[in-house]
C-alpha cells in the first residue's frame, strides 16, 4: 500500500517543518502549506489522507479554510492550535473538524491521533460509520448491539460483559450523568450499596484504558466530579 499522505498546514514554517519530519519519520509523505489558501489548493493537486490544520493564519485562517474544504471533501481533519479556549474546540468541532490538539503537543499523542483517524477513515472506506437501530455511533466510537462489539476509530477492542453494559448505558444517553449506584443499579440488577463506588470506578478505568488514546485526557468517558459519569457527545 502506497504512503499515506499528509497535508500540514500552519503559518509558521519551522512548526510544519518539525511535525513533517515526525510524520516522515513514522513512514508517511507530506504536503506543506502555510495559509488557508495554500491548503484548499493543496488539496487540488494532491491526494491527501488527513489534515492537521492551525486556526490563526493569514489569508484564509483554519476555521474558513475547514468550512471550505468540508464542501467538496471527507478527509479527516486534526485542528492543531495555540487557542485553548473551550469556544474555539467546539467551533471547529462543530464545521467538521475531527479532532483538536492543543500546542505545545505530545509527539507520541499527535501520531497516535493522526493513526486513530487514518485507521477510522480507511476501516470505514471513507465514510463516517452510520447509526442505525443495532448501532450507536458517537464519532470514533461504534458499539454494535447485533454483534456485541465496540469498534475505536476503526478497531474492535475487546470489553468484558459488564464492561460493554457499562458503555452501551453510556452511549444511549449521551450527556446525560449517571450516578456510580446509577450505573451499579442498572447494570448489575441489584441494590447499590454504599461500597459500589469503587466498584464502578474500576470497571470505567478499564473501559477508558480500552476505548480512549489518551487515559489522561478521555474524550468520551467523562468524570463530573462529586456526581458521577457520563458520555461526551459527539457528531
Amino acid at each position: 500500500m502506497d504512503s499515506e499522505t499528509i497535508l500540514v498546514v500552519d503559518d509558521n514554517k519551522e512548526i510544519v517543518y518539525s511535525i513533517s519530519e515526525l510524520l516522515k519519520y513514522e513512514g508517511y509523505r507530506t504536503v506543506a502549506a502555510y495559509d488557508g489558501m495554500q491548503a484548499l489548493d493543496a488539496l487540488e493537486q494532491h491526494k491527501i489522507d488527513l489534515i492537521l490544520l492551525d486556526v490563526m493564519m493569514p489569508r484564509l485562517n483554519g476555521l474558513s479554510a475547514l468550512m471550505k474544504l468540508r464542501e467538496n471533501y471527507r478527509i479527516p481533519v486534526i485542528i492543531l492550535s495555540a487557542k485553548t479556549e473551550e469556544s474555539d474546540k467546539v467551533s471547529g468541532l462543530i464545521l467538521g473538524a475531527d479532532d483538536y490538539v492543543e500546542k505545545p503537543y505530545n509527539p507520541a499523542e499527535l501520531i497516535a491521533r493522526v493513526k486513530a483517524h487514518l485507521r477510522r477513515y480507511h476501516a470505514w472506506g471513507g465514510e463516517a460509520p452510520k447509526a442505525d437501530a443495532d448501532r450507536i455511533v458517537n464519532g470514533g466510537l461504534v458499539l454494535d448491539k447485533k454483534q456485541r462489539i465496540v469498534i475505536v476509530e476503526g478497531e474492535e477492542v475487546r470489553l468484558t460483559a459488564t464492561e460493554y453494559k457499562i458503555l452501551e448505558l453510556l452511549m444511549e444517553h449521551p450527556g446525560q450523568v449517571f450516578s456510580a449506584e446509577q450505573i451499579y443499579e442498572n447494570v448489575w440488577q441489584e441494590t447499590a450499596e454504599y461500597t459500589v463506588e469503587n466498584t464502578v470506578m474500576v470497571h470505567i478505568r478499564h473501559i477508558r484504558e480500552k476505548i480512549e488514546i489518551d487515559t489522561k485526557k478521555p474524550r468520551y468517558v467523562k468524570v463530573v466530579w462529586g456526581i458521577g459519569y457520563k458520555m461526551e457527545k459527539y457528531d
